[in-house]
């Protein structure tokens, strides 16, 4: 009865379906699963323990939402905004490729950061609304929806084809290792080389799109921005 080890699987899929609580679902299935593959309660928790020390820097994030939150309440949503709402010529569009750059910079020079906490919710998608709102005044909720996501994107675009630019990226390395193991003669350099193209073409594709995206915003509300002011 080997098939009986994939019953995680099964609870993972039920507790899903019904929208019960994600984390007690997937400990759920983990601990059933040890259990009967053999692994008493207590191996069980002690594998759970060694995962979580092993793998502590994923919630390094927690540390930096107090730190958000004071800053939010000091109002720094409300300056970023204030500060765009000066600039002109600035779209939401422009602003996303602007913070594609930076992105990947930042991954170029192993600058680890949790984008979406500390960069898009709290400054990057208020200030890309505030851009839209200044230039065509209200939006519609489809419009702000699609500007939230692409804050979102461009976050995950820069990290994603980025974050092996840097010779000794945990990426390049396990690459590397994998390889090695695998019997290919491989350097991490070689794998950055391989990266960097992969890299640019990224920030050439995200900045055409983000182009494509203003002059549709522009078509739309363009217009009838134009209307308003004539009067009509």
């Amino acid at each position: 009865m080997e098939i009986i080890r994939l019953i995680g699987i099964l609870i993972i899929v039920v507790g899903f379906i019904f929208k019960f609580d994600t984390i007690a679902v997937v400990l759920i299935a983990a601990l059933v699963t040890a259990l009967v593959s053999g692994i008493s309660f207590f191996e069980f928790l002690s594998l759970m323990g060694e995962a979580f020390v092993s793998n502590r820097l994923v919630t390094l994030f927690l540390l930096t939402l107090p730190m958000i939150g004071i800053a939010e309440r000091a109002g720094l949503r409300q300056q970023a905004v204030h500060i765009l709402e000066k600039i002109s010529g600035i779209t939401a569009g422009r602003l996303f490729s602007i913070y594609m750059v930076f992105r990947e910079l930042a991954g170029t020079f192993s600058i680890r950061m949790q984008g979406h906490t500390q960069f898009v919710r709290p400054l990057i998608e208020p200030m890309s609304q505030a851009a839209a709102k200044t230039k065509y005044g209200e939006i519609s909720e489809k419009d702000s929806e699609r500007i939230k996501a692409r804050s979102a994107a461009t976050e995950n675009f820069g990290n994603f084809f980025a974050q092996n630019t840097f010779v000794a990226a945990s990426g390049v390395l396990l690459i590397t290792s994998t390889l090695e193991s695998l019997g290919y003669a491989i350097s991490p350099v070689d794998i950055v080389v391989a990266t960097v193209p992969v890299a640019l073409m990224a920030l050439v594709i995200v900045i055409i799109s983000n182009i494509l995206f203003d002059r549709s915003m522009q078509r739309k509300y363009g217009q009838v921005n134009q209307d308003k002011k004539e009067g009509k």
